[in-house]
This record gives C-alpha cells, structure tokens and sequence, in this order.
C-alpha cells in the first residue's frame, strides 16, 4: 500500500475471500516482505500521481525488497497503478502513456487469454475471453519496436483487449495501447503487470467474476510449488 492507493481492501478481499489466500496489508515504509509467497500493487494513485503515474512508489522503501523478491522467483501482480509502479521500477519493460484519447476511461471491457501455461492464467482456457473493468487514464502501453517485437517473440503478452468474440479491433482497445496490449510478464514468467482490474470482476455480485480465474491460477500454482 501506498499513499493514495485505492484498490487495496478491493484487492485483499479477492485474494483472502475468493483465491482463499492468508492476507497483510504491507505500508510502503517497511522494508521486508521476504516472508511472502505472493505480492500485488494495488491500483489507485500512488502519491497522487503528481510527478508521473508511480514514479515516486518506485523510491518507497519497500520496492527494494520486492525487487529482492522478483528476483527469487516470488510471483508479483500490479494492477493499474501497480502496472505503472513496476514499470518506472524496472520490474518490466515499457511505459504507460495518456489514453489516445486523452480522457478517462471507466468502463467493462473484454480481454483475450493469449497463453494457459502461466501461474496467472493456469485456470482459464485458451483464447478465453475475460471481461472486467478498467478505470485509468494513462492506460496506453508503449515500447520501443524492439522491446514489443521481443515481448511477442517470448511471449511475454498475456492479455490484450479484444471484443466479446476474442477478436482484435481498434474499437476494442480503450487506450491506444500498441498491439492492443492489457498485460505483460517479465522474461522469467512471475510478474504480470496489466490495466484491468480482476479484484473488482471477481464475484457475481459485482458484476463480473472473471477476474477470479487469476486468484485461483495464482493459488493453484503456490499449492504444486508447496507440494514440489
């Protein structure tokens, strides 16, 4: 949690009430999370977002020991502002631009499963076409040709808007977001950065419970490696 945040009792409910997960709320001043076997950033606005969507969370004290956790393999989720926070920290590749339209943008939209064997997609289907909300409005994913060509080359796209049929439109991408990108993982598969919001799709009552498949593929995944 960071100054700001405001979808981190959103994200601690689907975690501890859908994926079954023992939860902690972590202040951004501490300085140890080694204990945990799984880290999400909450979206929101971090500080405010008064300099640049989470380029003052990256210098919390606590991003040093995520970057500690990152690189021991534990798997690390941000939503939102928690996709902008892992990209000014280095956690992935790319940067989060204003919307190409310039504009907020809160509503449901749909997003294509692009690849099953991961521990954040395990649970869903191939191709499975997700719907869940979005609310941001520097959602626009851009990286240099190279660093795009590469993520498509290794896979490293997991989700990318799409209409309710799982086919790609420029209609369908809210944000201008190059090759209709919504998610990204990092070389090694335990982060997933991505602009929607499962924690708010993840029970009927919200409209919506797509977005659990992520609880429960994360939750799988920690069960095997325990058993492993």
């Amino acid at each position: 949690m960071f100054p700001g945040s405001n979808c981190d009792r959103d994200a601690q409910y689907a975690l501890s009430q859908i994926g079954k997960f023992t939860t902690d709320f972590v202040w951004h001043a501490e300085i140890d999370v080694s204990s945990y076997d799984l880290i999400l950033l909450p979206g929101g606005f971090s500080y405010g977002d008064y300099l640049r969507t989470g380029a003052v969370a990256r210098f919390a004290r606590v991003m040093n020991s995520v970057h500690a956790a990152a690189s021991r393999g534990v798997p690390i989720i941000g939503i939102c502002n928690g996709f902008q926070i892992l990209l000014e920290a280095g956690l992935l590749p790319g940067a989060l631009l204003r919307n190409s339209r310039l504009s907020f943008h809160h509503e449901w939209i749909n997003i294509r499963t692009e690849r099953t064997d991961t521990i954040f997609s395990g649970s869903c289907a191939n191709g499975q076409v997700l719907r869940m909300p979005i609310a941001h409005g520097e959602g626009n994913y851009y990286a240099e040709d190279d660093t795009i060509r590469e993520l498509e080359e290794n896979g490293q796209v997991l989700f990318r808007y799409c209409n309710q049929h799982g086919n790609i439109t420029h209609e369908d991408n809210p944000n201008g977001s190059v090759n209709t990108i919504a998610g990204i993982m990092n070389t090694q598969g335990n982060i997933l950065g991505m602009m929607p919001h499962p924690e708010r799709a993840s029970e009927a009552l919200l409209g919506g419970s797509d977005g659990a498949h992520i609880w429960k593929s994360l939750m799988s995944h920690l069960k095997s490696a325990s058993i492993a």
